[in-house]
């Protein structure tokens, strides 16, 4: 082999090395590209969105201790709402007894109803949830 002969094959060399992406470049490609599977993927289902917000928030609020400081804030505000939550608990029994003991609910109305509000809630959940991805999204592409 001559010295001419082992120039061009260092050339190519050289070559490909520019032509491949580095792995920087290969990180990066992959990890817009999974951001934008994912955004894709909670806009086609915004109630697992939702769900899985729900559930990632709670794991988190369990995971990290609480202070000394925010104990003594929240203790108060606890006892209110623990009270309101009883009350209402209370009120909202006596009121159904009441309402079966006159008749004035029958089983379809009553399904009705329940189904109705299960409706809103997914409704206002997803809505929920549309809105937080497309501001997730925004702030992402922006």
């Amino acid at each position: 082999m001559s010295k001419s002969d082992k120039k061009p094959a260092k050339a190519e060399a050289t070559a490909e090395k520019t032509m491949k992406p580095s792995a920087l470049e290969t990180a990066r490609g992959k990890a817009v590209g999974a951001v934008q599977d994912t955004i894709a993927l909670l806009e086609a289902n915004p109630l697992a969105a939702l769900l899985g917000g729900i559930a990632l928030g709670a794991a988190a609020g369990a995971l990290i201790p609480r202070g000394e400081k925010e104990k003594a804030l929240l203790a108060p505000l606890g006892d209110k709402l623990a009270a309101a939550a009883t009350a209402a608990i209370a009120a909202g029994r006596e009121a159904g007894g009441d309402a079966l003991k006159g008749g004035s609910l029958d089983k379809d109305a009553l399904r009705e109803q329940v189904s109705g509000l299960f409706g809103e809630a997914t409704k206002a959940a997803s809505a929920a949830g549309l809105a937080a991805f497309a501001a997730g999204k925004e702030k992402i592409s922006g």
